[in-house]
């Protein structure tokens, strides 16, 4: 796999850089003293490439100057990250069939970078960790695991059974996130973009809100509601 843009690659080289194998900077913007420092610190092979070479591996996309090539993403089994989730307090996010890179990545970020959060997907109808999550992840995935399985609900019962309470969000018939009290250990459950989630998750959760929204008539994307629940879980956990 590549990662591009400095802010991914730095986040990298400071929580995995052992997952870096190697790196090429544009020598068009060779003036990244901290980045070379670290390589060297950790041994990782720097080259300093032509412009058209570095667009060309990362297909005309904005690298910043700098491309690193990485190893394929890790997935974490559902079973060791529920037991993390567990024994570290963080909160498992579910996410029923999420098809989209941008917001799959934005979750990531946000999740990164509040702290405490996991992730788990689905296998089929689901997007995976790829370059353009990782793109947009800024460097979150470094923070957080990531799970795949088989059947989203088996995931979600397992995690019930450890004593995790299920909360989910819904458009309609629900109190509003910002006045219930949640309860902890707790996972959280959010839906596909055009679908939102399925009737058969929607009967696995323990609580269900609506993100409060003065202007009923416009609508949060997955990753812009996710970001609110996660800070409303953060804010009553702490």
């Amino acid at each position: 796999m590549k990662l591009y843009g400095k802010n991914p690659v730095i986040e990298r080289l400071k929580a995995n850089p052992k997952s870096i194998q190697r790196l090429m900077i544009d020598e068009c913007h060779a003036d990244l003293t901290y980045v070379r420092k670290k390589c060297h610190q950790w041994g990782i092979s720097v080259a300093t490439v032509p412009h058209s070479k570095i667009q060309r591996m990362a297909q005309n996309l904005n690298t910043q100057g700098i491309l690193a090539e990485i190893g394929e993403f890790v997935y974490m089994s559902i079973d060791e990250l529920l037991q993390q989730a567990l024994d570290k307090k963080r909160t498992p996010v579910f996410l029923d069939k999420l098809n989209d890179p941008q917001n799959l990545g934005g979750i990531i970020r946000t999740c990164g970078a509040l702290g405490g959060f996991d992730i788990v997907l689905p296998t089929t109808e689901s997007v995976g960790v790829t370059e353009s999550v990782l793109r947009v992840a800024c460097g979150g995935e470094n923070y957080l695991s990531v799970a795949r399985v088989a059947n989203l609900g088996n995931a979600i019962e397992k995690a019930k059974k450890m004593g995790f309470w299920i909360l989910g969000t819904v458009v309609e018939g629900a109190g509003s996130l910002t006045g219930t009290g949640l309860q902890f250990p707790l996972g959280l459950v959010m839906g596909s973009e055009e679908k939102g989630l399925r009737d058969i998750i929607l009967k696995k959760l323990d609580m269900q809100v609506m993100v409060p929204m003065k202007n009923q008539r416009m609508s949060l994307n997955v990753a812009h509601a996710t970001s609110m629940v996660c800070y409303e879980i953060i804010r009553q956990k702490r």
